[in-house]
């Protein structure tokens, strides 16, 4: 069974989706399985992080905004690909850092998380975005 998600971002940051990846999964109605998640995108990724302290993701965008700063930054003067403006080479980094693919276990039916962990997309661009998510659940 497979199905696309539309998650609309607002800038850099990350946007959980755990609740549609768990409704996809609830409605296909696979006890055990394997969900695989496929972001269709080379300028934002996908993680597995938690969800409980909104602090978490506040520290990971700042600590990949200075691992990866923008195109305009000195440090950064020997990127080649700079057209598109100067946070699109450093989303492409930042992605090719991270993930484009999750697998998440479904046992009984349900998504195999642990308690403070949620599915985001980390948006790498600044301005927003309609970014598109493969779900396809195995069973």
């Amino acid at each position: 069974m497979q199905t696309v998600v539309e998650i609309e971002t607002s800038g850099q940051g990350l946007y959980e989706f755990t609740r549609e990846a768990a409704a996809f999964v609830r409605e296909a109605g696979v006890g055990t399985g394997l969900l695989t998640l496929f972001v269709r995108h080379t300028s934002c990724s996908l993680l597995v992080q938690e969800n409980a302290d909104p602090d978490v993701r506040r520290d990971l965008d700042a600590f990949f905004r200075r691992l990866v700063p923008p195109a305009d930054d000195p440090s950064m003067r020997w990127l080649a690909h700079t057209t598109e403006g100067p946070d699109d080479m450093p989303a492409h980094i930042k992605a090719a850092l991270t993930a484009v693919s999750l697998s998440i276990p479904v046992t009984a039916g349900r998504l195999a998380l642990g308690t403070w962990q949620g599915i985001y997309l980390f948006e790498h661009r600044d301005r927003p975005h309609r970014r598109e998510v493969v779900m396809h659940l195995s069973p």
